[in-house]
């Protein structure tokens, strides 16, 4: 880490670690990235905007155009990261309250063509996959493509034709580059696979890959739309998240899943642990670790983080996979876990509703960034003394 990002990742795990200060910052940047005046929009507002960048959106942020995202990029892949994933910030929220009729009608009174939305949507994405690599991933929000797909996804329908077409443009751009992609995670009225029926969704879909013979990829992720979802769908308490995130990866790991049949040979797996909970990455990396020096089976496992959080978790993972090649020969380089940064790009606006949102889901894993603070605190301390320190 140079010691630039370790100054900025120093100042915004200070901010992160303050509960006043991300009390006072969340109102704030939930006004900013929802407003109508122009006053208050950072990609209206010069003044804002370049307040904006400097204090939110770079720090976290792929950037604005092909140039920024280049060198965004690099740096986190000089740091020794396998690669990014990488979102277009597109994408559309509703309110807890909302009932799937309501949320199926957000359509009414848009500025845009309801095909032109899919099109700028396709666009978008087939725009960021271009800058994309073979280690790279795609995220893709599909109510992005606007209320064309909401409705149908709201009303569990499938997509319409004009959107089923830019999604097989997309996927077939994918494939072709050989780029990864994954759908990401939405709101449950328009995308039930999250929340308290994780573990039954999941073990459906294993069992599907199970029977049919195919490799099923999932982004575990704890937290996602927590703030505007219906309490009832949430785990009673944060305990209890932890312990079924923990539970799930460990039966994934061990290749013993509930509910999926022993009998039959466990279906082909890759798993992306998406967590910024300092016990589960340790623990997730441990059991993997463990099983492979144990000569026991296991599934193929890569780990991310968002950018700008939980950097000293982020930069340990690559620390220790460097560690693990040298001591470790003999293990094929493609089974070590690799580590990856999660990023958007796109309108300052836009980039801050999709912050606003990260800070929020991941409230439980701040309450640690106190440590981490330490840590980074002592890093820099340890720079400054050494004249060979700074680079």
């Amino acid at each position: 880490m140079s010691t630039r990002i370790l100054i900025r990742s120093l100042m915004m795990t200070y901010i992160l670690s303050s509960p006043r200060l991300v009390r006072i910052s969340i109102p704030a940047m939930n006004k900013i990235s929802h407003s109508k005046s122009w006053f208050l929009n950072p990609d209206r507002n010069p003044i804002l905007h370049f307040f904006v960048r400097k204090l939110v959106y770079d720090p976290f942020s792929a950037g604005q155009n092909e140039a920024e995202i280049q060198r965004t990029m690099s740096t986190i892949k000089d740091m020794g990261f396998e690669g990014v994933i990488l979102g277009y910030s597109k994408e559309t929220l509703v309110d807890k309250s909302a009932t799937a009729e309501e949320a199926a009608g957000l359509g009414r009174g848009v500025s845009c063509a309801l095909e032109s939305c899919v099109e700028e949507w396709k666009e978008g994405n087939l725009r960021t996959l271009a800058m994309l690599g073979t280690t790279d991933f795609l995220a893709i929000k599909l109510t992005g493509a606007g209320p064309l797909a909401t409705e149908s996804l709201a009303k569990k329908l499938p997509p319409p034709p004009v959107v089923l077409k830019a999604i097989t443009e997309i996927c077939d751009q994918a494939s072709k580059q050989k780029t990864r992609l994954w759908i990401d995670a939405e709101q449950q009225v328009f995308q039930t696979a999250i929340l308290k029926g994780t573990p039954a969704n999941i073990e459906k879909h294993l069992s599907f890959a199970q029977d049919e013979g195919w490799t099923l990829g999932i982004k575990l992720v704890r937290g996602a739309y927590i703030a505007s979802e219906p309490r009832h769908l949430i785990h009673d308490t944060i305990e209890d998240t932890h312990a079924a995130y923990n539970s799930i990866v460990q039966s994934l790991l061990t290749r013993n899943f509930p509910g999926v049949d022993p009998s039959k040979e466990f279906p082909s797996l890759q798993l992306m642990l998406a967590s910024h909970n300092e016990e589960s990455v340790k623990k997730g990396y441990g059991t993997w670790r463990e099983r492979k020096e144990n000569g026991l089976p296991t599934i193929y496992m890569e780990i991310a983080q968002l950018q700008g959080m939980a950097d000293e978790i982020s930069c340990g993972l690559v620390q220790a996979r460097r560690e693990m090649c040298s001591e470790k020969v003999e293990w094929e380089s493609e089974c070590y876990p690799r580590a990856f940064k999660c990023l958007c790009w796109g309108g300052a606006q836009e980039s801050i509703q999709f912050l606003v949102r990260s800070v929020i889901e991941n409230r439980g894993s701040l309450d640690r960034t106190r440590f981490w603070l330490v840590g980074l605190k002592r890093e820099l301390w340890r720079r400054i003394k050494s004249p060979l320190g700074f680079r």
